[in-house]
């Protein structure tokens, strides 16, 4: 198994990336998360009031796909990690994980500063190490949108340091990762309706 047996449709609304066998593993071992992953990337549609409408503390985007998570049972969690060497506890901290469920980790990073992606990596990579997430996803946006934010008058709100599928390939190819298995998924212009 491998991202060719991703259905059509979602290969058509976003590009896909994988390392490390993620999708395999998601098909087979965490099927109902996997199944989970899929309806909510299917049902997404991208709307031109989405773009819009300002964000808080999270956007509408991220927010749309949260709750749709959550409704299926994900939740954010904080890991607390205490490594012991020679009876010395080292507390190592973790940063929140947007949506997990039984060992499956989604970030969902719309219109961060790309160095959240260093972050949500080294999070994903931590956390495989210690047996605590068997796979890591990400669902960004691709560079391809910028023409749908200029028409729509947002173009500088998403610049060239924000958090898009262009900054986060290099930092996967560099491994930054480690070897967390990594699906990402690429909203792309495809998802877009107005």
């Amino acid at each position: 198994m491998s991202i060719v047996d991703i259905p059509k449709q979602i290969h058509d609304k976003f590009h896909i990336i994988e390392r490390n066998h993620a999708s395999a593993i998601l098909m087979t071992d965490f099927r109902e998360e996997y199944e989970e992953i899929i309806t909510v990337l299917g049902e997404f549609v991208l709307k031109k009031e989405d773009i819009l409408t300002p964000g808080g503390r999270k956007s509408p985007i991220s927010e749309k796909l949260d709750s749709k998570f959550y409704s299926f049972g994900w939740k954010e969690q904080q890991f607390h990690i205490d490594i012991m060497v020679d009876d010395v506890p080292y507390h190592t901290p973790s940063h929140k994980v947007d949506c997990f469920k039984n060992r499956v980790g989604i970030e969902i990073e719309w219109n961060n500063k790309d160095p959240f992606y260093d972050r949500d990596l080294n999070n994903f990579r931590l956390l495989h190490e210690v047996n605590a997430l068997s796979v890591g996803v990400i669902i960004t946006r691709s560079e391809g949108l910028q023409s749908v934010f200029n028409q729509l008058g947002k173009g500088s709100s998403y610049g060239p340091s924000t958090t898009h599928f262009g900054k986060l390939k290099p930092r996967i190819d560099g491994r930054a990762g480690g070897g967390c298995p990594l699906l990402v998924f690429a909203i792309e212009k495809q998802c877009y309706v107005e």
